[in-house]
């Protein structure tokens, strides 16, 4: 008999299905045997009466998360017993005929609570409970929404190298690959470079790639290994044209997640939805540190960057007055921030760059980018750094550049951010950082 998916169920009351799956509860109940089984489309409850001698002397042996074949009359149930608000809450299965297909030892009960140490140690197997598969449902929602607002932008999709030469882009630390003729390579920080040569291709470019960073961070916000959604485009005015295209990004994600999660971000966010108002609300670096000073005694004016405190405290200025979880931030100094950053004619000293702050993180970094060679070339030498080692990005340069500028969105502080998380790495499929790869490298746990 061809397997029937639980989720289809409904189509054969009255008739004999065949299900497989793993089983999720078992339950004795007098001499029957109840099972709740699950598939990739939901769950439904079987049971198995005594007098199936085979399927019950199965059945007993079955246990929890075992993968199994069930086969058997798909039931109405009485209409007492009906539970509306659940998938095949009218039904159940009467099973006739069981197979164990493969057995399982479970370390503890899935969807018990443990220690976030203990939940990535079993990583494998906590995937399975409900709340890490919506939490995963959800990101890949806000990757496909940004994928599709970007194409509906007229971007052009590409895929950038994860390997990348000595340039490394002369910023955060990098990891050195053994490379052939003893030349150093390293893994990818971030795919600026390539999405600047591709704006030069097709004027509107954006990537979603696996980006790595060396900082020996152990914090809730920091990984050696993420998801970036980056875009770059042509022919902008200033770095609010970016701004715009990240908000019009930004608001089809939210669409798209209310749309289809909404039980999960309720779940998660007993308080609300988060709050993306019709505009950003917006303050250069200096406004938001003398705010910061005047609203909430942080004396931080004239410091080159926001502290994680400083960041939690600019989201609740902005939920406050402006009905916002988010804001952005703008204007960083030239110091701070990466060679190719465009300084701003009007307001020298600072960038015409961006941070997007959501629930007191920021999320994502952007700007205008210098498009003149010769000044990128004399920047480049200004950071210490040596030109000759960005020759093949400078090209891109030499041969004629627009005006342009992009951002860089990190997809599991998107996802941590709208589901509340408190941990980034509760939001990462498969964890790297300074003590864990799968499993932890030292003994020295920094949650």
């Amino acid at each position: 008999m061809p397997r029937t998916l639980i989720a289809d169920l409904h189509t054969k009351i009255g008739e004999k299905a065949r299900i497989g799956g793993w089983v999720s509860v078992r339950r004795d109940q007098g001499k029957m045997v109840f099972f709740d089984f699950r598939d990739r489309t939901g769950s439904v409850q079987g049971v198995v009466l005594p007098s199936e001698e085979l399927a019950i002397a199965v059945a007993k042996e079955v246990r929890a998360e075992y993968v199994v074949y069930a086969e058997g009359t798909v039931n109405a149930r009485p209409p007492k017993n009906i539970n509306p608000d659940v998938l095949n809450g009218n039904l159940e299965l009467q099973v006739e005929s069981l197979e164990i297909v493969s057995k399982a030892e479970i370390p503890f009960e899935l969807g018990a609570e443990v220690n976030l140490d203990t939940y990535l140690d079993h990583h494998p197997y906590t995937l399975r409970n409900e709340r890490s598969k919506e939490i995963f449902k959800l990101q890949e929602t806000i990757i496909g929404a940004f994928r599709a607002s970007l194409k509906t932008q007229d971007f052009t999709e590409f895929q950038a190298p994860a390997i990348v030469g000595g340039d490394a882009e002369g910023g955060a630390a990098a990891f050195e690959v053994e490379y052939h003729y003893e030349q150093k390579a390293y893994l990818a920080t971030s795919p600026q470079f390539y999405k600047q040569i591709m704006v030069g291709v097709y004027e509107r470019a954006f990537a979603t790639p696996k980006v790595f960073r060396g900082e020996k961070h152990a914090t809730p916000r920091h990984l050696n290994e993420y998801s970036s959604m980056d875009f770059e485009m042509g022919f902008i005015n200033d770095h609010r044209d970016v701004m715009q295209v990240l908000e019009n990004a930004v608001g089809a994600i939210f669409l798209a997640a209310s749309e289809k999660h909404a039980v999960t971000l309720q779940k998660f966010n007993p308080d609300g939805l988060p709050l993306l108002p019709e505009k950003i609300p917006t303050l250069k670096l200096r406004e938001a540190q003398e705010l910061l000073e005047k609203e909430f005694g942080q004396h931080c004016v004239g410091e080159p960057d926001l502290e994680p405190e400083h960041e939690k405290r600019l989201c609740e200025w902005a939920k406050r007055e402006h009905q916002s979880d988010f804001v952005f931030v703008t204007h960083y100094p030239v110091s701070k921030r990466p060679f190719y950053t465009y300084e701003d004619e009007a307001d020298p000293g600072f960038t015409k760059s961006f941070d997007l702050l959501f629930r007191g993180l920021e999320i994502t970094t952007g700007g205008q980018r210098i498009h003149n060679y010769e000044l990128l070339v004399e920047k480049i030498k200004a950071k210490g750094l040596d030109p000759n080692k960005f020759f093949f990005y400078l090209e891109a340069f030499k041969v004629g550049m627009p005006p342009h500028g992009g951002s860089a969105t990190g997809l599991e502080r998107i996802t941590a951010r709208m589901l509340n998380l408190p941990n980034v790495k509760e939001a990462t499929l498969f964890p790297r950082d300074l003590n864990r790869i799968d499993t932890l490298l030292s003994t020295d746990k920094k949650e």
